[in-house]
C-alpha cells in the first residue's frame, strides 16, 4: 500500500502527493542526481517527509495523484518548486519540459497559459530567483 494511502484527507496528503510529483520530475531521465537530490532533499524537509516516506516515494513508480490547489497562487508555487528541482542541474532536457508541461496542465493551467509560464520560466530559471520575483514576473501580462 503506497504511503500516500495512510493519508486520507487535508494538507498532509496535498504535501506527500506533491513531493511525489517532484520526485518523479527529478527521475524523469532515468536517475536523480546530486543536484536535484539536493534539492529533493530541501523540499522533504520543507514538507516535514520522513525518511520512510522518502525511500518510498523513491522507491516505487509514483502512483499518486496531482492535487491541485484552488488559489492561483499555490498553483504558481507548485509550478515553481518544479523548476526548481529541473534547474537544480541548470539544465532542462526534454522529457522534464514534457513532463512540466503536463503537469501545468493538471494544475488546471491551460495548453495556452502553460506554454507562457513554462517559456518565462525557462527565460527567468536562467539564473536564481525568489517565489515573489516569479510571482511578480508570471502575474504582468
Amino acid at each position: 500500500m503506497p504511503i500516500i494511502d495512510l493519508y486520507e484527507h487535508g494538507e498532509r496528503r496535498k504535501e506527500v502527493a506533491h513531493f511525489a510529483t517532484l520526485a518523479t520530475l527529478a527521475a524523469v531521465d532515468g536517475e536523480i542526481n546530486p543536484e536535484e537530490k539536493a534539492v529533493l532533499d530541501k523540499f522533504a524537509f520543507r514538507l516535514h517527509i520522513s525518511d520512510a516516506e522518502y525511500a518510498e516515494i523513491l522507491d516505487k513508480e509514483n502512483k499518486y495523484p496531482i492535487e491541485t490547489p484552488h488559489s492561483a497562487e499555490k498553483r504558481l508555487k507548485r509550478l515553481h518548486d518544479f523548476f526548481q528541482i529541473i534547474f537544480s542541474d541548470n539544465e532542462m532536457d526534454e522529457s522534464q519540459h514534457r513532463m512540466v508541461k503536463r503537469y501545468a496542465l493538471g494544475l488546471g493551467f491551460t495548453s495556452e497559459q502553460s506554454e507562457v509560464i513554462i517559456k518565462k520560466s525557462i527565460e527567468l530559471f536562467s539564473g536564481k530567483i525568489s517565489f515573489e520575483d516569479y510571482q511578480y514576473v508570471m502575474a504582468r501580462k
